[in-house]
């Protein structure tokens, strides 16, 4: 893993977690993130609801501003 990644990690305390949140849009995160990131599985859900929707927001903005709006943010959809 690398160190930025390592250091946006919350060191020892409990990260994660999905309670009541919509699967498909879990789903559509991981996916996501894992696409533009090429993060594994288990690294992005150990970031927290909140960190992991502020990636999918980043990636979203960097896909804007390259003009392809057929990358638009998972959270914009739906």
């Amino acid at each position: 893993m690398s160190k930025m990644r390592a250091s946006l990690r919350g060191g020892g305390r409990t990260l994660g977690g999905i309670g009541g949140y919509p699967l498909d849009r879990l789903y559509e995160e991981v996916a996501f993130i894992a696409y533009h990131f090429h993060w594994s599985h288990e690294e992005i859900m150990e970031l927290e609801h909140r960190e992991r929707q502020r990636w999918v927001e980043e990636i979203s903005k960097i896909n804007r501003r390259q003009g392809d709006e057929s990358r638009k943010s998972i959270l914009e959809a739906g």
